[in-house]
């Protein structure tokens, strides 16, 4: 990586700066002095991936005033009324529940263990019981998407985890399995956009980075949350990971990035996906799921990434929110935008690079 930890603050202050700024900042969000900014106005996905980034980051280095202003901002957020539940609202609960054993708040548990509740009981389900996509803009009867694991499954792992639930865990590894099945593409290794259930395809059978760069981080952050998974489970998942990440080896072009669709060089680069790919890479190998030997190709994703970080902290090479796309010129005209989700990933992947420049 050849950076210094000094440097990868530098580039994870500035990244949080620009989330901040594309999202619009709230002057009446609360931010603890000297913490990166955390005015963040909007409760929804993007902003959960960037916010355990940062939880991440306070956990491992002890940063107290981080860990106020993450406290700070739930208290906000919550205060102020939570939008309704649905997958992407989800997302910002998996950093709350481990905010949990950072501050003593009955009420925040309460909330986590009522979420983590509603997913497996109010949650609309797909045929074998699959965690319906549904969205603030649509149900998605009947579909699976590759995204869903991230937002939800993890969140309830860890709630599981913390509240000595065996159910909530063993529903949220059920989750993947039932998620690999329908969209794990057994050929190639990688994973479909999506699943639907009325008319059984795969859409525009789109091998789709984002959505692919999703899986690559969920499977190592299962292993983290739950630790030891039943042996047949650990090496069925650690399985689909390594059958995907051999298809990403050999799928990233010369300066290293990947295409918005990673089977099309014809598609666009795509720097969101690629940062979640180095950093699910990354975690794989540090948990032991994946042989060193990919380390490369996590190492040649961070260095484009990092190139891709503008002076204001915003991420190039972005693709806009990408909805199911029933043909594969749809992906190809995603345009790219400066977004949320580019700074949350990036985030995370400049995270994981804090730990690893620590521990080393």
């Amino acid at each position: 990586m050849h950076q210094t930890r000094q440097e990868l603050l530098g580039h994870l202050s500035n990244v949080a700066t620009g989330l901040s700024r594309i999202r619009g900042i709230n002057e009446t969000a609360p931010i603890a002095e000297g913490a990166f900014s955390l005015q963040f106005d909007e409760w929804d996905w993007e902003i959960g991936v960037g916010v355990y980034g940062l939880y991440r980051h306070a956990r491992a280095t002890g940063d107290k005033a981080l860990i106020a202003a993450l406290a700070n901002w739930y208290d906000w957020q919550i205060g102020r009324g939570l939008p309704p539940r649905q997958v992407n609202s989800t997302a910002p609960m998996l950093a709350l529940s481990m905010l949990i054993d950072e501050v003593e708040r009955p009420d925040w548990e309460e909330l986590v263990q009522d979420w983590a509740d509603w997913l497996v009981t109010g949650l609309a389900r797909t045929e074998d019981r699959g965690f319906q996509h549904v969205v603030k803009e649509r149900m998605n009867d009947g579909e699976l998407w590759d995204d869903t694991l991230f937002m939800t499954c993890l969140f309830l792992a860890n709630a599981g985890k913390r509240f000595n639930r065996a159910d909530w865990i063993e529903e949220a590894v059920y989750q993947f399995l039932i998620h690999a099945r329908y969209l794990s593409d057994p050929k190639t290794g990688l994973w479909y956009h999506g699943w639907t259930f009325n008319g059984r395809h795969n859409f525009a059978n789109a091998l789709w980075a984002r959505g692919n760069s999703w899986i690559t981080i969920a499977i190592p952050e299962l292993f983290s949350i739950v630790g030891d998974l039943p042996e047949a489970t650990h090496d069925y998942l650690a399985n689909v990971l390594a059958a995907q990440v051999r298809a990403l080896e050999k799928l990233q072009d010369a300066g290293g990035l990947f295409h918005t669709l990673l089977d099309d060089a014809t598609s666009p680069v795509e720097a969101s996906a690629t940062a979640g790919i180095a950093y699910g890479i990354s975690r794989g190998i540090d948990l032991g799921i994946l042989p060193e030997s990919y380390r490369p190709v996590a190492e040649r994703a961070f260095a484009v990434v990092i190139g891709c970080i503008g002076d204001d902290g915003i991420v190039a090479h972005v693709s806009d929110g990408t909805p199911m796309g029933h043909t594969l010129d749809f992906y190809k005209q995603i345009p790219d935008i400066p977004a949320p989700y580019g700074q949350a990933l990036t985030m995370l992947m400049l995270v994981d690079a804090i730990s690893r420049s620590e521990a080393g």
